[in-house]
């Protein structure tokens, strides 16, 4: 079975399930209402804070803006994985180990289509904040460098959650990793290193120094090849799951 098949076999059943459920259709809209909130209300909130408290707010936005790049990823690998979670629940996975859908297929479509949501809205969603100094090769740069959290998001649910509400309350607990990694801000090198465990932590140091104008590209291989292992992982530990 082909690519082309396995799309038009999977795409119509993920769209119809994703459309009538509020909060994943909630999920999939989310980048765009924050966009907008970065875009508009982010400004008024700097100028606020800066005239009445005298609180300059202006050296930590890139640590704001650090936080949006590593919640696309996420929110649409959670999409994908409460899917998997519908599957699991009707029993969908196992009807279809038995079928010509071979698992590689299903696999390699179930990780792309996050990655790919993610690789298309990351710099859409930047060019609409209007990130100063981030230039259209930094905004996909940023994009290659989250997009692994989009499966690996979705194989934590899939792999570690045996429902829905499950997975929400876990999905809630795996906020921390979006929060903890900006605490680099204000760790100095080479402690900060200590949060490269969190894969969360490789594309905000890649964002960073691109914003800084410097060289990014070892932080973006080491944070890649360590992104893919745990896809690896944890996809090995999905197998596990669905086949018992």
């Amino acid at each position: 079975m082909n690519a082309l098949t396995i799309i038009k076999t999977l795409g119509p059943i993920d769209g119809r399930n994703t459309r009538r459920d509020p909060m994943l259709r909630w999920m999939l809209l989310a980048p765009l209402f924050l966009a907008l909130i970065f875009r508009f209300v982010l400004p008024w909130a700097v100028q606020i804070a800066e005239a009445n408290v005298g609180l300059d707010l202006r050296p930590y936005l890139p640590m704001l803006y650090a936080y949006l790049a590593l919640l696309i990823p996420v929110l649409y690998g959670a999409v994908v994985g409460f899917l998997l979670l519908d599957e699991r629940d009707d029993r969908t996975l196992l009807a279809l180990q038995v079928t010509p859908l071979p698992l590689a297929g299903y696999a390699t479509y179930r990780i792309g289509v996050p990655i790919l949501l993610s690789l298309l809205l990351t710099p859409l969603t930047f060019w609409v904040v209007g990130v100063p100094g981030l230039s259209w090769w930094g905004m996909w740069v940023t994009a290659v460098a989250a997009a692994p959290l989009a499966p690996i998001y979705m194989l934590l649910l899939a792999a570690f959650a045996a429902n829905k509400v499950q997975g929400f309350a876990l999905m809630k607990g795996l906020g921390i990793f979006l929060v903890v990694p900006l605490a680099a801000w204000f760790v100095p090198m080479p402690w900060q290193l200590l949060l490269g465990l969190l894969p969360t932590y490789w594309p905000v140091k890649v964002f960073w120094l691109l914003l800084a104008g410097q060289n990014y590209g070892g932080f973006m291989v080491v944070g890649l090849i360590y992104q893919s292992i745990l896809v690896v992982l944890l996809f090995r530990r999905f197998r596990q799951v669905i086949s018992h």
